[in-house]
């Protein structure tokens, strides 16, 4: 028997509407619609085209009705960052401001001039970022604030259009920086902080809560049919991705698992799957962050810049007719110099829009090594930087969970990235397994199989994934170059 459920899944450069067809443990994946999301400006801010996503999301499953196949239930996960506000007759507050708006630099200072940074983090667990949600609150104005009935992640807002019910689920919740983990309750101190009160949050739920079937409005203007549940999945497309590594149950000495996973796209996520948070001076010094996952697991890891720098990159070009694409980057990166140029990814100066290459050649000027030339040397130097600093975050992840890890899971987009993948397997000096490149889609339709009982664990889940998508393999090489570069690296301000 066939069960078909559908992942919608959100990035901040694209989102997809997937078909997942679970049949006698193995499942099936396949791409419905895809379609761009585009960024909205207006002058220096950024802000989400709500509308249009919504629209998309319905085309897409107006083309999943038209397969004519049985769905049992579909779920939204979403970048995490940012939130929908909604007024008092459920009705989005607009704008719906993009994470990288300018904004929240006036939202860290609001919020440090009430709450110290310690407290933040001993509150929540979450790295420091400008970009976070909290500081985005903390930069909304009053007559926004005294509009909004409720805050909903930007995740959970879809899942509300689609099913009525307005719930925050915790895997997404726990990235706003407004979530205790240890309480597993909206943090009251920060609320305070922000002059918000408890009743402007909604009701936190567990991965896998079922929150009832698609709204009547929809189920018509989809042709889905109001017997499709909609369910909580992972919201937070990293917490999917995470629940989409097809790693074994294997634990190192300590007790944690002896595998990391790194989600690679425009960020990098890495870091390693704990049964607690932890929340000692070192790790906030470090600017780790504890997110929860799949059943109150947590995810230990640090944001990292990721592919946004050649993402960045190429889309300046393309202002002056220089459209490369992604491949033909990667191809002029392999055969340039190696080691020439190298840059800190977690220099501020590279979180910001436009002028990337730019930004690139002054670091590189700024710490006297050779200024790229070509669009080569350029994406090279991005590259060998990502994954020196994925080197760095790992055994800065290892030192704080106590453990040593002996390979490296890469899923998402970039684990398509052929010589990132072996930059990173030779920086880590561990096996990295590539793949599979829809995790985050496939974590997201697994959490929903659970939810309905036709997979009975996450271990289940992550073995049907192990017997169903291919990983690619890559071992380290050229240890003595690497070591020399890191040497250089760590130099790096």
């Amino acid at each position: 028997m066939t069960t078909h459920y559908l992942g919608i899944d959100l990035g901040a450069e694209s989102g997809r509407v997937m078909l997942g067809s679970l049949t006698d443990g193995r499942l099936a994946l396949e791409e419905i619609h895809r379609f761009p999301n585009t960024p909205l400006r207006s002058g220096t801010s950024w802000h989400w085209n709500l509308p249009a996503l919504w629209d998309f999301i319905q085309a897409g499953l107006r083309q999943a009705a038209e397969l004519e196949l049985p769905i049992a239930s579909v779920s939204v996960d979403s970048w995490g960052l940012d939130c929908v506000l909604l007024d008092a007759h459920g009705d989005i507050i607009q704008p719906v401001f993009h994470y990288r708006d300018p904004r929240t630099e006036l939202g860290v200072k609001n919020l440090f001039a009430k709450v110290p940074w310690k407290t933040v983090f001993a509150e929540t667990g979450i790295q420091f970022m400008p970009i976070n949600q909290l500081y985005h609150l903390a930069a909304e104005t009053p007559k926004r604030l005294a509009r909004t009935a409720q805050i909903l992640p930007l995740g959970d807002a879809f899942n509300h259009l689609l099913s009525g019910v307005a719930r925050a689920e915790v895997s997404l919740a726990s990235s706003t920086q407004l979530y205790n983990p240890r309480t597993r309750t909206w943090s009251r101190p920060l609320i305070d902080a922000l002059g918000l009160t408890p009743q402007q949050f909604p009701p936190l739920v567990e991965p896998g809560t079922r929150l009832g079937h698609l709204k009547p409005g929809v189920a018509a203007a989809t042709g889905l049919g109001t017997v499709v549940e909609v369910i909580a999945t992972c919201t937070h497309d990293t917490g999917a991705a995470v629940v989409g590594v097809p790693a074994s149950v294997q634990q190192s000495a300590s007790g944690t698992a002896n595998w990391a996973y790194l989600s690679s796209g425009t960020w990098s996520l890495l870091g390693l799957e704990l049964p607690a948070p932890i929340l000692t001076d070192r790790c906030r010094e470090l600017n780790f962050t504890n997110e929860i996952g799949f059943g109150n697991s947590v995810r230990l890891l640090k944001n990292i810049v990721g592919l946004w720098l050649v993402q960045e990159c190429r889309r300046d070009w393309a202002q002056v007719d220089l459209d490369y694409d992604y491949a033909t980057l990667t191809r002029l990166a392999a055969v340039a110099e190696p080691f020439r140029s190298l840059i800190n990814p977690a220099d501020p100066r590279f979180i910001a829009p436009d002028g990337m290459p730019g930004r690139i050649a002054s670091y590189c000027r700024a710490t006297g090594q050779p200024v790229p030339e070509t669009p080569g040397q350029f994406i090279r130097c991005a590259l060998e930087s990502l994954a020196l600093e994925y080197r760095r975050t790992l055994r800065q992840a290892e030192e704080l969970a106590a453990t040593q890890v002996d390979r490296l899971h890469i899923v998402g987009g970039g684990s398509k990235n052929e010589l990132l993948n072996q930059f990173t397997a030779s920086a880590c000096g561990v096996p990295v397994l590539a793949g599979p490149a829809e995790a985050t889609a496939i974590g997201n339709i697994l959490v929903q199989a659970i939810a309905l009982g036709h997979l009975p664990s996450l271990a289940a889940g992550r073995e049907t994934v192990a017997k169903s998508f291919a990983t690619v393999r890559y071992e380290p090489r050229d240890a003595a170059q690497w070591k020399a570069a890191w040497e250089r690296f760590v130099r790096l301000p």
